[in-house]
């Protein structure tokens, strides 16, 4: 999964939700490369947001591929559901499983890409023993939950630590970033090793022009 370009991941969550579908054809257009689902449930983050219906609705009209980030207590209890809703990467956190394995198995199994995410402040020591079963890492650069937040810069060194610990393993696993991504954070975490932005407030805040900040982002 590792990629040969930086790939954008617009987070639909800051999209006009009364014209959803043509959102995500807008974005495809505009040459995003994922559709990011943040996928809250009230508990585990204060917000209360998307659940797999809302995937399955767009699954029908878009192409893209679709990365569904359950912010939840109990990921065991949804992901065949996001599994048949048709998300291609289902990724939850490290901080509601004392154990993640037999999870990222269980999403593998049934023929899905898996990702692991790290709050800021949840140690990264761990992780080489979790990479074997992963596609994808997901580095935190905010505290989950409310889009907006400022870009925390220790995430820079979370980052290229992560990427340390990939690279000596070897496996294929991507890094994304999620959380105050915009033209000034972009390059710093992507020479620290991420290989996925998410976008949403930055992003969006240039709605005539998705285009062009994607490629800023990708810094091509």
């Amino acid at each position: 999964m590792t990629p040969a370009r930086i790939l954008i991941a617009p987070s639909i969550i800051c999209v006009d939700l009364a014209r959803l579908g043509e959102e995500a054809d807008r974005l495809a257009a505009a040459g995003a490369d994922w559709l990011h689902f943040d996928c809250m449930d009230g508990h585990f983050v204060p917000p209360l947001t998307f659940g797999p219906t809302l995937v399955e609705c767009l699954r029908g009209r878009s192409d893209l591929y679709f990365h569904a980030h359950l912010m939840i207590e109990h990921p065991e209890r949804q992901v065949d559901a996001f599994i048949e809703a048709g998300a291609d990467l289902i990724t939850f956190h490290r901080e509601v499983h004392e154990d993640p394995r037999p999870l990222l198995q269980r999403i593998r199994a049934a023929g899905r890409h898996t990702g692991l995410a790290y709050n800021p402040d949840t140690p990264l020591d761990d992780l080489p023993e979790f990479l074997p079963h992963m596609d994808s890492l997901l580095v935190m650069s905010v505290q989950p939950g409310w889009s907006g937040q400022e870009f925390q810069p220790e995430a820079v060194d979370r980052i290229r630590q992560a990427r340390a610990q990939i690279d000596v393993a070897p496996l294929p696993v991507s890094i994304m970033v999620d959380g105050g991504i915009n033209h000034e954070t972009a390059p710093l975490v992507i020479a620290a090793g991420a290989t996925v932005l998410v976008s949403g407030s930055y992003l969006f805040s240039h709605p005539s022009d998705l285009a062009a900040t994607m490629t800023l982002l990708r810094g091509e």
